[in-house]
C-alpha cells in the first residue's frame, strides 16, 4: 500500500506534468527520488495532459496516506507546469526559499502564511520538488509550477492552520516521505530512543522539553528553548513522562497548544483525539473548581472547541480566562507528576507552558514559570 505524505503526491503530479511537457508518454506511476535516502519510490498518478496547444501541462494525483481518519486522505491534487526562457538555471536560492529556476505558486486550496502571502511548504517538500524536477528542465529554461487542491480550502477549516498563521488551504508540510502515525507504537519507540540518546550525553544538564507536533516545535525554538533538549512527543505523553524520569531527567517542561495539553489536566495521557477527547468536559470541570458563574459554565459546556470557549470567556468575562487556564496549567503539572509516580518514585519537576491558537504564549504553571526563568527566558 502506498502510504506517503501529501508533499510526495504533489511532487508526483508535478513530475508527471513536466514529463508530458517535454514529450514523454504518460505513465500511471512516477519514480520519485528521495532527498535523504538513496532509494526511490513509485507513486501513482491518475492522469496528465497538455494544455494551451502544448504550452502547459496538467497532471492529477490523489493523496493516499493509508490513514482512514487523515484530513488529507483522498484529496485531489492538480499540478500545472509551464516553461519559460531563462538564463537563471542555477541552484541559487531566492527569497521564497526556492531556486531561481523554479517559480512555485500556491494555487487554490494551498495554504499560505497570512503575514507574508508565501506558500506554507516545508523544506522537505521544496527539496523533493527541486530534486525531481531539475533533471527534466530543458537547458535555458525555467519552470513555473502551480499546485491546486480543489478541496483544500474546505478541509483546512477542520484543522488549526489559521490559528498558526496559515490561511486559504492545506499546508504542504512534512519531514519525510512515509507517513508517521502519531498514535503508533513505532513512534513511541523512536521518541524513547531519542530521549535516551539526549540523556546519555555528557553535556546533558537534566533539563528537557516535550512538544507536540510541528507547531509546538517551531514556537519552542523561536521562544529560545534549547534545541538539543527538545523532543517532539506526538501523542504518547504518558509513557514518555515515565521514560524521562527513568533516564534521569530532573526538570521537564511540557510546552504546547492549550487545546491539546488540556487533556493532561483531566488525566488523559494519550492525547490522540481518535482515542480520547473530553476537552470541553475537562474545561467545564476546571471552571467549576474556580467558582465561575453557572451562566458562564453553561456557555463553556456548549462550546465546540477549547479555543471557542476561550473566545467566549474573553468576550463575556476576561478575568475568568486567567483563572481557568491558570488552573489548567497547574493541574497539568500536578496530574503529570501523579502519573509518573504511579509507576516509579520520582522527584522530577514537571512544568507546563501553554500557547493559544494565535501562537501567543499565555499561561504557565508554577514549575513552568520557574523553569523558564532558570533558562533566562521571559514569559510575557
Amino acid at each position: 500500500m502506498n502510504e506517503f505524505t501529501l508533499p510526495v503526491w504533489v511532487v508526483a503530479a508535478a513530475k508527471s506534468a513536466t514529463n508530458i511537457l517535454i514529450g514523454n508518454k504518460f505513465k500511471d506511476t512516477e519514480i520519485i527520488d528521495l532527498t535523504n535516502q538513496k532509494e526511490s519510490i513509485q507513486v501513482p498518478v491518475c492522469s496528465s495532459a497538455l494544455l494551451d496547444n502544448g504550452k502547459r501541462a496538467l497532471a492529477v494525483s490523489h493523496c493516499q496516506s493509508g490513514l482512514s481518519l487523515d484530513i488529507t486522505r483522498g484529496i485531489e491534487i492538480w499540478a500545472y507546469v509551464q516553461f519559460s526562457k531563462s538564463s537563471l538555471q542555477t541552484k541559487k536560492i531566492v527569497e521564497n526559499g526556492f531556486p531561481n529556476w523554479l517559480d512555485f505558486k500556491a494555487g487554490y486550496g494551498v495554504g499560505k502564511f497570512k503575514s507574508s502571502g508565501q506558500p506554507c511548504i516545508s523544506r522537505f517538500a521544496r527539496d523533493l520538488l527541486c530534486t525531481n524536477l531539475y533533471p527534466l528542465i530543458p537547458k535555458g529554461s525555467s519552470i513555473k509550477v502551480e499546485i491546486v487542491l480543489p478541496d483544500g480550502k474546505d478541509r483546512a477549516l477542520k484543522t488549526s492552520n489559521e490559528a498558526f498563521g496559515v490561511v486559504d488551504g492545506l499546508s504542504l508540510i512534512g519531514t519525510q516521505a512515509e507517513v508517521q502515525i502519531s498514535a503508533s507504537p513505532n513512534q513511541l519507540k523512536n521518541c524513547k530512543e531519542n530521549l535516551q540518546d539526549i540523556c546519555s550525553k555528557s553535556t546533558f544538564d537534566g533539563f528537557l522539553t516535550f512538544v507536540i507536533g510541528e507547531n509546538g516545535m517551531d514556537l519552542a525554538l523561536k521562544f529560545g528553548l534549547p534545541a538539543n533538549q527538545i523532543i517532539k512527543t506526538g501523542n504518547w505523553i504518558g509513557p514518555l513522562l515515565v521514560a524521562a524520569a527513568e533516564n534521569g531527567v530532573k526538570k521537564l517542561l511540557l510546552f504546547g497548544y492549550h487545546g491539546k495539553l488540556v487533556k493532561l489536566s483531566g488525566g488523559i495521557f494519550h492525547t490522540h483525539h481518535h482515542l480520547a477527547d473530553g476537552r470541553i468536559e475537562i474545561l467545564t470541570s476546571l471552571a467549576v473548581k474556580e467558582g465561575i458563574s453557572f451562566e458562564l459554565i453553561q456557555l463553556i459546556s456548549k462550546s465546540t472547541s477549547v479555543e471557542n470557549a476561550l473566545l467566549t470567556l474573553e468576550a463575556h468575562k476576561p478575568e475568568a480566562v486567567s483563572l481557568i487556564w491558570g488552573r489548567m496549567a497547574k493541574e497539568i503539572e500536578i496530574k503529570s507528576c501523579s502519573y509518573v509516580n504511579r509507576y516509579l518514585s520520582s522527584s522530577m519537576e514537571i512544568g507546563s507552558v501553554l500557547f493559544d491558537r494565535k501562537r501567543h504564549i499565555r499561561w504557565a504553571g508554577f514549575d513552568g514559570v520557574n523553569q523558564i526563568n532558570s533558562l533566562g527566558l521571559i514569559l510575557k
